[in-house]
């Protein structure tokens, strides 16, 4: 028992640092809406999507390849693993970075921004910064030091979260002389406003350089090693899921790139297509509510799964975890959707933004089949055929590619959301249909339809009925979750019932 308890603990250690550590990196969206214009911020968003398809290029699956052969070793030999992995990813750093080091100022300019080539320096560095850490990070996990990964983690949030409001608030706001005029000569002397989205850089990489000093005694037991035979294996095991990695992120990223290169010119009077991606991409920042969600749900779901994979009862057991998952994920979907008009002020604070919010309930929706298909791909999980996640997701990618290419030219920004909606959809349709021939779950499609369907219909009833003043349209809204709310408690009454029953059956304590 008391293993099964410390796993609980770190899994929830690891869960809760990646989520909390994303929900603080959030709270960067109104600083950076309200000091850059989407031009701006479509060029960060853009930059950002290329450093996710490098991050997984420069990593090669060697963290998840460090656990592979690290956990079947003796520590003398997991030390070695350690090393090697760590002197062969340093030497592909090295390679890697180096050159695009050297090709920086080409590749400025072929994304169409010579003057910024000093952000591309820097992003590299911020890659090889990430990559020379990962592998630190893997010995963290593999020695249990839970609480120590996630207090590093969650540092480098802080530290980032910080340092952006250092640069792009206080010292902007001294720069243009809103408060602290006496401190604006020393503020200047190493503040240079035009280099706007380039503190979110710099902020990322001193971060980055911080997290390497709190791991200094898992870089100490580096010394380099040149064993070619050694890992040669593990390069063959680790390279698939370098491909594995690099379709996950064409489904999820994309569309910021294609938007850009493949939106019609003119498509929207008046805004360039980095704009546009700017725009798109702030919008897509309100679905993280949703991610976080589903984030939350894989670490907690991923261990009962497997806990329960022997019980006679896990089918049914399953198919109710699906049923719930759905139903709060639909709660999220609606309570947002109905609440965009204040969470646009709060976190889109520029109006230019807000053109695009009617895109969010959309983006969540896509999220929601996300969170599906997770759900759906326990049977391969189960049955040790996880081949087929690396073939669904090229699927994935594939069909977001053809999709995005398609649409784009149509709809815009619409096209490119709707584009990940069906993809996820295709996901999950092909993962559905192979499950259930090698492990079949009695889902209640027909209950799962009908909470979708009741969602979607109270969300279309408050955009095509808006109301004119606030207030109006605050008791509107109110109305409409009260009675989606309503609708599901009489729905899953049964249970609540159930649920009321076992309190009200609880032993009460009473003082004497």
């Amino acid at each position: 028992m008391g293993v099964f308890k410390k796993l609980a603990g770190d899994t929830a250690m690891y869960g809760m640092s990646s989520i909390i550590g994303r929900t603080l990196n959030y709270f960067l969206v109104p600083l950076h809406t309200a000091v850059f214009l989407p031009a701006d911020f479509g060029v960060l968003s853009e930059l950002y999507v290329y450093m996710a398809f490098l991050n997984i290029l420069f990593t090669y699956g060697m963290e998840t390849t460090f656990f592979r052969y690290a956990s079947r070793s003796e520590p003398e030999k997991s030390l070695q693993v350690y090393r090697v992995i760590l002197s062969f990813v340093l030497l592909t750093t090295i390679v890697f970075a180096g050159g695009l080091l050297w090709a920086s100022p080409s590749l400025a300019t072929l994304l169409g921004y010579p003057d910024k080539a000093h952000f591309l320096v820097w992003l590299v560095l911020i890659l090889a910064v990430d990559t020379l850490a990962a592998i630190p990070f893997a010995w963290l996990r593999q020695a249990n030091q839970a609480k120590k990964f996630a207090f590093i983690k969650i540092a480098n949030v802080v530290v980032t979260v910080l340092l952006n409001l250092f640069f792009l608030y206080f010292c902007k706001n001294i720069a243009e002389g809103y408060f602290l005029p006496d401190w604006k000569p020393w503020v200047l002397r190493f503040y240079h406003p035009e280099w706007g989205i380039g503190y979110v850089f710099l902020a990322n990489l001193l971060a980055n350089v911080l997290v390497l000093f709190f791991l200094y005694r898992e870089l100490a037991l580096f010394r380099f090693v040149w064993n070619w035979s050694f890992f040669r294996p593990m390069l063959q095991y680790g390279y698939p899921l370098l491909f594995m990695g690099l379709a996950g992120t064409v489904n999820s990223m994309i569309d910021r790139i294609l938007l850009k290169y493949w939106l019609p010119a003119d498509f929207y009077p008046g805004l360039s297509s980095i704009a546009v991606v700017g725009i798109y991409a702030a919008c897509y920042k309100l679905s993280i509510f949703m991610s976080l969600t589903i984030q939350a749900f894989r670490y907690a779901a991923e261990p009962f799964f497997f806990g329960k994979a022997a019980d006679k009862n896990a089918p049914e057991l399953f198919a109710q975890v699906m049923k719930y998952f759905i139903i709060f994920c639909v709660v999220i979907w609606v309570v947002i959707s109905l609440n965009l008009d204040i969470l646009q002020v709060i976190f889109l604070r520029r109006e230019a933004y807000r053109q695009a919010i009617g895109l969010v309930p959309v983006l969540l929706f896509g999220q929601l089949l996300l969170g599906i298909y997770y759900n759906l791909t326990v049977w391969f999980k189960l049955k040790d055929q996880t081949h087929w996640g690396t073939k669904i997701s090229f699927v994935g990618a594939f069909s977001t590619l053809l999709l995005n290419l398609m649409l784009i030219p149509l709809g815009g920004y619409w096209g490119a959301a709707w584009a990940t909606v069906l993809s996820y959809a295709l996901m999950g349709l092909i993962t559905y249909r192979l499950g259930q021939r090698h492990f079949p779950i009695p889902y209640a499609w027909t209950t799962i339809s009908l909470h979708i369907t009741a969602g979607a219909i109270i969300i279309l009833l408050a955009f095509l009925l808006p109301m004119q003043l606030s207030w109006q349209s605050f008791a509107w809204h109110l109305f409409l979750l009260g009675l989606y709310i309503a609708g599901v408690a009489w729905s899953e009454r049964k249970l609540l019932q159930n649920l009321s029953s076992r309190f009200a059956k609880a032993p009460q304590t009473h003082a004497d």
